[in-house]
């Protein structure tokens, strides 16, 4: 906990303070003057309990820090604020706009994509993959390895719960590949791929080399290259290995997920990054055996329209969403030995790591 932190490392710092903010709690108080959180914000900090629903008191009185610290809570897709004189000239942003909706980045992502009811996946393969599933369960035994957010329509008689698992090593394995193999873009590299047969001719690539991954209990494993031949392989292996090795780090996160009670129904993506690639994206729909629904929007686009949101309506909302902006759907491939095969494969080669 970084208040935690501050407080022992910094204690004249910490001396000083009002309240506590998140980012977009600040971001608000800067347009608005009001000091002002939500529940979904403080469950993204681990500080709601679920069970009382209200502030986990009982965990900042652990590490010595005085709830009076909270600011007011209020709740999303209401008036929570309006612009003030300052705000608006910093700003550019008219006097009395009223400020009603804030989330963190994967929730607000969710939203843009209509992920709203238990059973319904969003998932992002940028630089590191995260797959956010809604629940309306609260029990969880994998609190290391996953985060549990009260979603954007959460509330104690409908308790949507995002569970966030998050994939550090996912396109920057592939962007890592392409600085150094000296290829102008991931088309011509997905290209490339598209001529090798799945499994990648026997090369493994584990993908894990941007940091300790929470999914594999914090172990920085790295990336690894396995079974290259320099006699038979060439960039073309490396680059389906790449897109298979992200998929199936992907398909491992998500049986996490399965086993900590989310289910998945459907899995939602914007149109962009990792799912660009049909072979990453037909790899993943055919191992999980669901289909991926690919949609033309953003969270930034999602967090503009949560603004019609107001009168509550979010089957209306989600259908809009769905009317207009979705792209193409991957369906599972019938022919899925072949991936199984290769998934398994990987899975061995993994585990020989978390083993040593």
């Amino acid at each position: 906990m970084k208040l935690k932190w501050v407080k022992d490392n910094e204690s004249e710092l910490y001396e000083k303070i009002y309240k506590y903010m998140l980012p977009g709690d600040y971001i608000a108080y800067k347009l608005t003057g009001e000091m002002n959180t939500t529940k979904n914000g403080l469950s993204e900090g681990i500080l709601w309990d679920y069970k009382e629903d209200k502030v986990a008191d009982w965990l900042l009185d652990y590490y010595g820090i005085n709830p009076s610290l909270t600011p007011t809570i209020v709740q999303n897709f209401t008036n929570q604020g309006e612009v003030d004189e300052k705000g608006s000239q910093e700003s550019g942003i008219p006097i009395g706009t009223p400020v009603i909706y804030r989330a963190g980045d994967q929730p607000n992502n969710a939203l843009s994509l209509n992920i709203l009811k238990p059973g319904e996946v969003a998932a992002t393969g940028g630089t590191s993959g995260v797959i956010y599933a809604v629940t309306d369960i609260l029990k969880s035994k994998e609190s290391s390895r996953i985060n549990n957010f009260a979603h954007v329509n959460y509330t104690p008689k409908s308790t949507n719960v995002g569970k966030l698992l998050c994939i550090n090593g996912a396109g920057i394995m592939y962007r890592w590949l392409r600085n150094n193999i000296g290829e102008e873009s991931y088309e011509a590299m997905n290209k490339r791929a598209s001529k090798v047969a799945v499994g990648s001719d026997g090369v493994v690539v584990i993908p894990f080399g941007n940091g300790a991954e929470r999914m594999l209990n914090s172990m920085n494993i790295g990336t690894h290259f396995i079974n290259l031949n320099l006699n038979r392989h060439s960039s073309s292996q490396l680059c389906r290995a790449a897109l298979e090795g992200i998929a199936f780090s992907f398909v491992y996160g998500m049986e996490i997920l399965k086993d900590d009670n989310a289910k998945i129904n459907v899995i939602r993506a914007g149109n962009d990054n990792l799912f660009r690639s049909e072979i990453f994206s037909n790899t993943l729909a055919t191992l999980i055996g669901h289909e991926i629904e690919i949609y033309n929007t953003t969270g930034s686009v999602g967090a503009a329209r949560a603004c019609g949101l107001t009168d509550g309506d979010f089957e209306k909302f989600g259908n809009n969403i769905t009317k207009n902006d979705h792209v193409m759907t991957f369906m599972p491939l019938k022919n899925k030995e072949p991936y199984e095969m290769a998934y398994q494969h990987w899975k061995m080669e993994l585990e020989k790591f978390l083993n040593r």
